[in-house]
C-alpha cells in the first residue's frame, strides 16, 4: 500500500455520525423525548448554546441539524471570523425570511467572540431572523455576554463514558471503508481512553495515527508502545485560563481543608501536568494556610511562605517536591478557621455601625497638648502586671463586650483558647 492509497481527510471527519442513531453519547439532550431530538425531529429549532470539554459531539450535532432540518446552514468559528462575517449571514436571513425560509448560524467556540462580536448578534437572536447555535468548551456564565444568554438555552454535553467511546471506535473501525480493510490483531483500548482523555476526536486521531505507522506491516497491533509512541504525552484536559482552571484549583483547595493529601496531591498533579504555573499553587497555598488552618498550626503559613520563596528560586520540575511536601503538611495539619472568620465579623461590625470613638486611654499623646487634653491618661501597661497582662477594655464602650475570634479546640489553637480563657475569666468571652 502506498501513501496515495492512504485516505487524505482524517478519521475523525470520515466516521462524523450523520443522524441521531449513529450518535453515540449525550442521552439526556439526544435521546427519545429529549429536547434536541425533539427540536430536531419537529423541525423547531430556537437558538442554543452547546456547553461541554472538547470532542463530546457539539460540532456533529450542529451538523445533523444542518442534515435534517428544513433550514439554510452557516457555520464559522469565533477564532477566525468577526462581525463582518455576522453581518453577511444575516443579510442571507433577511432575504431567507421574505421566502419563509429559517437561517441557522452554528458559531464554533463562540466564547472567543470579544462584547462587540456577541452584541451583534443581538437583535437577529431576539427576533428569530437567525437561529444561533453556539458550542464551547467554557462556561458560558462566564464567556458569553447575559443578554446573549437570555435569548438562547444552554445545553450542557457531559463527557463521552468509557462505553461511548469505546462503540465510537468500533464503529469507525466497521465503518470506514480504509479501516475495515485492515488486519487488526491487537488494540489497547483502555490505554487509548487513557490517553484520549475523553476527547473522541482526540482518540480517533491518536488511533489513525498508530494505524499509519504500522500500515506496511500486515498486521496491526496498537498496543501501549505504539500509541506511546504516537502521543508521547496523555491529553490533559486543563486550560490554565478557563473553566476547568478554576474548578481544578477549588478541588484543590477543598482536599487540603478537607485533611485529604491524597486528593491534593492528585489534583496539584493535574495542574502541573497541565501547564499551571507553580507559583500560582504556591501563593493559594499561602492564603490557604492562613485562611483554613490559622492558629491551630501556625507553622504552616511559615512552611508556606517558605515554599513559595524556594519555588521562585527553583523553578519546575524540582518546584513540584517543595510544593508535595508544603500540600502534604497542610492537609495533614488540624484545621482552623476562627482568625479568618474573626476578621470578617470584624469587619461587618466595621462597616454596619458607627465608627466610634477611640477610648480616651487608647490613644496616642505624642506631643503636650494631647497629654494634658487626656490621651492617654489611666493606659494600664500590661508588663507592669503579674503574668503581663491586666484586664482592661480595648474596644469602644459601645462595643466592649464584642467577641470576634472564636478559638476552636484544634492543635495549638486549644492552648490559646485555654489562656485567653484564663485571662479574661471575669468576662463573658472564650
Amino acid at each position: 500500500m502506498n501513501k496515495n492509497d492512504f485516505p487524505q481527510i482524517p478519521l475523525a471527519e470520515r466516521v462524523r455520525p450523520k443522524t441521531l442513531d449513529e450518535f453515540q453519547g449525550q442521552e439526556s439532550l439526544l435521546g427519545k423525548g429529549k429536547p434536541i431530538r425533539l427540536m430536531i425531529e419537529n423541525d423547531s429549532l430556537s437558538s442554543f448554546i452547546l456547553w461541554g470539554p472538547p470532542g463530546t459531539g457539539k460540532t456533529t450535532i450542529a451538523r445533523i441539524i444542518a442534515e435534517h432540518t428544513k433550514s439554510e446552514f452557516h457555520q464559522i468559528n469565533a477564532v477566525s471570523s468577526g462581525v463582518k462575517d455576522i453581518r453577511s449571514v444575516i443579510d442571507i436571513a433577511s432575504q431567507n425570511k421574505l421566502m419563509n425560509r429559517k437561517t441557522i448560524l452554528f458559531i464554533d467556540e463562540i466564547h472567543r467572540f470579544n462584547k462587540a462580536q456577541q452584541d451583534a448578534l443581538l437583535n437577529s437572536v431576539e427576533s428569530g431572523l437567525i437561529i444561533l447555535i453556539g458550542a464551547t468548551t467554557e462556561n458560558p456564565s462566564f464567556e458569553v455576554i447575559p443578554a446573549l444568554r437570555s435569548r438562547a438555552r444552554v445545553y450542557i454535553l457531559e463527557e463521552l463514558s468509557k462505553d461511548n467511546l469505546t462503540g465510537i471506535l468500533n464503529s469507525a473501525i466497521k465503518k470506514d471503508e480504509f479501516l475495515a480493510s485492515l488486519n487488526f490483531i491487537e488494540i489497547d483500548i483502555n490505554f487509548l481512553l487513557y490517553l484520549s482523555g475523553g476527547d473522541a476526536r482526540s482518540m480517533l486521531s491518536i488511533f489513525e495515527a498508530a494505524v499509519l505507522q504500522q500500515i506496511h506491516s500486515g498486521e496491526i497491533k496498537i498496543d501501549k508502545e505504539v500509541l506511546e509512541n504516537v502521543v508521547q504525552k496523555k491529553n490533559i484536559l486543563y486550560d490554565k485560563s478557563g473553566e476547568e482552571h478554576y474548578n481544578v484549583i477549588s478541588a484543590f483547595i477543598k482536599s487540603i481543608r478537607g485533611s485529604d493529601p491524597d486528593a491534593a496531591l492528585y489534583w496539584m498533579a493535574r495542574m502541573l501536568e497541565g501547564g499551571e504555573d507553580p507559583l500560582f499553587i504556591a501563593r493559594r497555598l499561602v492564603i490557604l494556610a492562613s485562611e483554613d488552618i490559622g492558629n491551630a498550626s501556625p507553622n504552616g503559613l511559615v512552611l508556606a511562605e517558605a515554599a513559595f520563596g524556594a519555588v521562585d528560586k527553583v523553578g519546575m520540575p524540582e518546584a513540584r517536591i517543595i510544593l508535595a511536601q508544603c500540600v502534604t503538611y497542610l492537609a495533614s495539619s488540624p484545621k482552623s478557621n476562627a482568625s479568618y472568620m474573626g476578621m470578617e465579623k470584624a469587619f461587618a461590625d466595621v462597616k454596619n455601625q458607627p465608627l466610634y470613638n477611640v477610648p480616651v486611654h487608647l490613644r496616642n499623646a505624642p506631643t503636650k497638648l494631647m497629654k494634658d487634653i487626656g490621651y492617654g491618661k489611666e493606659y494600664k501597661y500590661p508588663h507592669d502586671y503579674e503574668n503581663h497582662f491586666v484586664a482592661e477594655n480595648y474596644l469602644p464602650e459601645e462595643l466592649k463586650n464584642a467577641q470576634y475570634y472564636f478559638p476552636t479546640e484544634n492543635g495549638q489553637e486549644k492552648s490559646l483558647k485555654e489562656r485567653l480563657k484564663f485571662l479574661w475569666k471575669n468576662r463573658k468571652r472564650y
